[in-house]
């Protein structure tokens, strides 16, 4: 992790492997590494980042297992391991760095929503106002450029009236979801 506490891209994919296969609760190797794939994709788009991560590296580091004791060359059926619960449980409650056009918070906003269901209520009612918060702060940002360009020729006032509009949006978003953990 970050030392904010925040994911790294090998954490986030991680979280979408630890995760995939906790709400699966086993899968085959290679329906696995193409559902992450998948995912990761369509959130990032083409990442060597995100794809270099091993699933023989989560299954070395006891992470994930062999349900039949084969080996990943086998196409073996895989699932998360009580250390991989604990390491689940670890990166779902790891801070997400404030909004920007980074695709990789992107990435981990939407795999907390995800996988947020997986966590007992607190920590899901935890997670749900960590990333209110962000949401709050980023609004009081554009709401601060807002007012500071107030009556400035061309169409930034337009544009930011836009992203608060947004942001307003998910926070309202946000509290339905909390209000429904």
């Amino acid at each position: 992790m970050y030392r904010d506490n925040s994911l790294m891209p090998k954490e986030a994919v991680r979280l979408a492997v630890l995760g995939t296969l906790a709400q699966a609760g086993s899968l085959r190797y290679a329906d696995l590494a193409g559902a992450i794939r998948h995912f990761t994709s369509r959130i990032v788009g083409p990442s060597l980042d995100l794809m270099g991560t091993s699933l023989e590296l989560l299954r070395y580091d006891g992470s994930i297992e062999a349900v039949d004791g084969t080996g990943m060359e086998d196409n073996a059926v895989l699932r998360v391991t009580e250390a991989g619960r604990r390491e689940f449980t670890t990166l779902m409650r790891a801070h997400v760095r404030a909004p920007s056009s980074d695709d990789l918070n992107k990435l981990i906003i939407t795999l907390k929503l995800r996988f947020l269901h997986l966590l007992e209520k607190a920590d899901q009612q935890e997670q749900i106002d960590l990333l209110a918060g962000l949401y709050e702060t980023e609004l009081a940002r554009l709401q601060d450029l807002r007012r500071h360009h107030q009556g400035d020729p061309g169409h930034l006032s337009e544009w930011l009236d836009h992203d608060i509009a947004q942001v307003e949006a998910r926070l309202r978003w946000f509290q339905d979801l909390y209000d429904r953990t």
